[in-house]
Protein backbone atom coordinates (compact mmCIF):
# COMPACT_ATOMS: atom_id res chain seq x y z
CA UNK A 1 0.00 0.00 0.00
CA UNK A 2 1.09 3.32 -0.48
CA UNK A 3 1.14 6.48 1.42
CA UNK A 4 -0.24 8.60 -1.73
CA UNK A 5 -3.77 6.24 -1.96
CA UNK A 6 -4.51 7.26 1.53
CA UNK A 7 -3.02 10.89 2.52
CA UNK A 8 -4.34 13.63 0.15
CA UNK A 9 -3.15 16.71 0.19
CA UNK A 10 -5.70 18.64 1.69
CA UNK A 11 -4.96 16.51 5.14
CA UNK A 12 -1.93 17.81 6.48
CA UNK A 13 -1.49 20.77 8.86
CA UNK A 14 1.39 22.45 10.16
CA UNK A 15 0.95 23.89 14.13
CA UNK A 16 3.27 26.84 14.94
CA UNK A 17 1.32 26.66 18.39
CA UNK A 18 2.79 24.75 21.60
CA UNK A 19 0.18 22.31 22.10
CA UNK A 20 -0.18 19.15 24.99
CA UNK A 21 -0.97 15.67 23.60
CA UNK A 22 -4.34 15.89 24.04
CA UNK A 23 -4.50 19.17 21.90
CA UNK A 24 -2.70 18.01 19.47
CA UNK A 25 -5.10 14.68 18.69
CA UNK A 26 -8.33 17.08 18.99
CA UNK A 27 -7.00 18.82 15.88
CA UNK A 28 -6.19 15.24 13.81
CA UNK A 29 -9.47 14.24 14.64
CA UNK A 30 -11.23 17.52 14.29
CA UNK A 31 -9.62 17.49 10.92
CA UNK A 32 -10.84 13.64 10.74
CA UNK A 33 -14.48 14.78 10.99
CA UNK A 34 -14.35 16.72 8.66
CA UNK A 35 -13.06 14.94 6.10
CA UNK A 36 -14.85 11.81 6.68
CA UNK A 37 -18.17 12.93 7.96
CA UNK A 38 -17.58 10.90 11.19
CA UNK A 39 -17.83 12.78 14.12
CA UNK A 40 -14.64 14.46 15.77
CA UNK A 41 -15.51 13.90 19.23
CA UNK A 42 -15.81 10.01 18.23
CA UNK A 43 -12.55 10.13 16.80
CA UNK A 44 -11.16 11.87 19.69
CA UNK A 45 -12.16 9.29 21.54
CA UNK A 46 -11.12 6.45 20.42
CA UNK A 47 -7.28 7.55 19.83
CA UNK A 48 -7.49 8.80 23.60
CA UNK A 49 -8.60 5.37 24.48
CA UNK A 50 -6.04 3.47 22.10
CA UNK A 51 -3.43 6.05 23.73
CA UNK A 52 -4.51 4.10 27.07
CA UNK A 53 -3.27 0.80 25.65
CA UNK A 54 0.51 2.39 25.25
CA UNK A 55 1.72 5.24 23.35
CA UNK A 56 1.82 5.47 19.53
CA UNK A 57 4.55 8.07 20.08
CA UNK A 58 7.09 5.26 18.24
CA UNK A 59 10.42 7.49 19.11
CA UNK A 60 12.49 10.01 17.37
CA UNK A 61 10.25 12.38 17.22
CA UNK A 62 7.68 10.65 15.34
CA UNK A 63 4.15 9.38 16.78
CA UNK A 64 1.50 7.38 14.99
CA UNK A 65 -1.67 7.58 16.72
CA UNK A 66 -4.02 5.37 14.64
CA UNK A 67 -7.32 3.12 15.80
CA UNK A 68 -10.03 1.10 13.56
CA UNK A 69 -13.50 3.05 13.47
CA UNK A 70 -17.24 1.69 13.47
CA UNK A 71 -19.04 3.65 10.33
CA UNK A 72 -15.63 4.72 8.86
CA UNK A 73 -15.79 3.65 4.83
CA UNK A 74 -12.16 3.70 4.02
CA UNK A 75 -9.01 4.35 5.48
CA UNK A 76 -8.12 7.93 6.13
CA UNK A 77 -4.92 9.40 6.80
CA UNK A 78 -3.13 12.65 7.98
CA UNK A 79 -0.23 14.47 8.52
CA UNK A 80 0.49 16.82 11.19
CA UNK A 81 4.37 18.56 12.25
CA UNK A 82 4.34 20.47 15.12
CA UNK A 83 6.39 22.01 18.08
CA UNK A 84 7.97 19.50 19.52
CA UNK A 85 5.50 18.08 22.09
CA UNK A 86 5.68 15.63 25.15
CA UNK A 87 3.78 12.80 23.62
CA UNK A 88 4.98 10.15 26.29
CA UNK A 89 6.93 8.34 23.49
CA UNK A 90 8.59 5.03 23.83
CA UNK A 91 12.00 7.26 23.98
CA UNK A 92 10.92 9.95 25.78
CA UNK A 93 12.12 12.43 23.55
CA UNK A 94 8.85 15.09 22.21
CA UNK A 95 7.14 14.40 19.04
CA UNK A 96 7.20 17.16 16.29
CA UNK A 97 6.05 14.60 13.58
CA UNK A 98 2.25 12.71 13.49
CA UNK A 99 1.01 10.72 11.12
CA UNK A 100 -2.67 9.80 12.24
CA UNK A 101 -4.23 7.03 10.86
CA UNK A 102 -8.04 5.56 10.84
CA UNK A 103 -9.14 2.68 9.39
CA UNK A 104 -12.89 0.66 9.26
CA UNK A 105 -13.31 -2.01 11.82
CA UNK A 106 -13.35 -4.54 8.86
CA UNK A 107 -10.31 -3.22 7.71
CA UNK A 108 -7.91 -6.70 8.56
CA UNK A 109 -4.73 -6.46 6.75
CA UNK A 110 -4.83 -3.08 5.39
CA UNK A 111 -4.36 -1.34 8.70
CA UNK A 112 -1.16 -3.11 9.09
CA UNK A 113 -0.09 -2.23 5.30
CA UNK A 114 -0.73 1.23 5.71
CA UNK A 115 0.93 1.15 9.36
CA UNK A 116 3.80 -0.49 7.38
CA UNK A 117 3.83 1.85 4.79
CA UNK A 118 4.08 5.06 7.08
CA UNK A 119 6.53 3.56 9.21
CA UNK A 120 8.72 2.74 6.10
CA UNK A 121 8.71 6.52 5.48
CA UNK A 122 9.15 7.71 9.10
CA UNK A 123 12.50 5.06 9.28
CA UNK A 124 14.36 6.74 6.57
CA UNK A 125 16.00 9.70 8.32
CA UNK A 126 16.40 11.95 5.15
CA UNK A 127 12.82 11.99 4.89
CA UNK A 128 12.09 13.01 8.53
CA UNK A 129 14.92 15.64 8.04
CA UNK A 130 13.54 17.21 5.30
CA UNK A 131 9.66 17.24 7.07
CA UNK A 132 11.76 18.91 9.88
CA UNK A 133 12.88 21.54 7.46
CA UNK A 134 9.75 22.25 5.54
CA UNK A 135 7.29 24.80 6.93
CA UNK A 136 4.53 24.59 3.89
CA UNK A 137 1.50 21.62 3.64
CA UNK A 138 2.65 21.12 0.00
CA UNK A 139 6.51 20.76 0.72
CA UNK A 140 5.45 18.23 3.18
CA UNK A 141 2.80 16.60 0.88
CA UNK A 142 5.41 16.55 -2.28
CA UNK A 143 8.42 14.98 0.63
CA UNK A 144 6.16 12.52 1.78
CA UNK A 145 5.04 11.26 -2.06
CA UNK A 146 8.55 11.58 -2.84
CA UNK A 147 9.80 9.31 0.32
CA UNK A 148 6.63 6.77 -0.19
CA UNK A 149 8.20 3.91 -1.21
CA UNK A 150 7.50 -0.03 -1.27
CA UNK A 151 10.07 -2.66 0.43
Amino acid sequence: MKIKDILTSDCLLVEKSSLTKKQLLEKLSHLAGEKTGLDGMVILNALVERERLGTTGIGRGVALPHTRLEGLKKIFCAFMKTKPTDFESVDKKPVDLLFLLLVPENAGADHLKALASLSRLLRNEKATEKLRQADLPKDLYRIILDNDKDE
